[in-house]
């Protein structure tokens, strides 16, 4: 019997979380493709395991929340690190709001937070996002789409047990957007650079 073996959640930006600093952020785009899991999510029912096994894609589960995603050279993936000193803020609004003005700031229109935390073009989601605390620490880390076809996340993953109201049952391909299917011609590279310096202007939260 063919089975998947789960990784813990180790990539490029998670190395932030053992830092010294109250504030760092990492951004990073991939090199190949990888799944990963919530943390109350099963390859069994989040993924398409044959899929998976066949085209020997990696696999790990994150300590935060929330559904499973894809990670894809075609995204770039990034992460806060933030020390807090109480739960009194939405910090999901307080980051995503830093992220929206970025690209709102290259010309994207009609960009917002919809459902817990996912930042939207309309009513396509192109990020989402989760939210690790440990103590006094906080730990955001989100995947937006740039440029990936949503019929890749419609071949690895299934469709969620949770869903955003706004998503009104829609599969990942009626769903999902990316930055480019909404008509935008931005390189990862230009889109780097500007949440670098969005990201950077968060170190007043901590």
């Amino acid at each position: 019997m063919n089975t998947t073996n789960v990784k813990k959640y180790d990539l490029q930006d998670f190395s932030i979380i053992n830092s010294e600093k109250d504030f760092d952020f990492h951004i990073w785009q991939p090199k190949e493709n990888y799944i990963v899991l919530g943390r109350s999510n099963s390859v069994e029912k989040s993924v398409n395991t044959e899929e998976i096994i066949k085209n020997k894609i990696a696999v790990y589960k994150r300590p935060s929340g929330g559904e499973t995603v894809i990670l894809t050279p075609n995204t770039l993936v990034f992460s806060v690190k933030l020390k807090i000193n109480d739960n009194s803020h939405d910090y999901f609004r307080l980051i995503n709001d830093r992220i929206i003005q970025s690209l709102e700031n290259l010309g994207i229109k009609d960009v917002s937070m919809k459902g817990i935390s996912d930042i939207s073009i309309g009513e396509k989601k192109i990020l989402g996002s989760s939210i690790y605390r440990k103590k006094d620490m906080l730990f955001y880390h989100a995947v937006l789409n740039v440029s990936e076809k949503t019929e890749i996340i419609q071949k690895y993953i299934k469709h969620p047990k949770r869903e955003p109201d706004y998503r009104k049952g829609r599969k990942h391909c009626d769903f999902v957007s990316s930055i480019k299917a909404e008509g935008y011609d931005i390189s990862i590279s230009e889109i780097r650079a500007k949440l670098n310096a969005y990201l950077f202007s968060l170190k007043s939260l901590s």
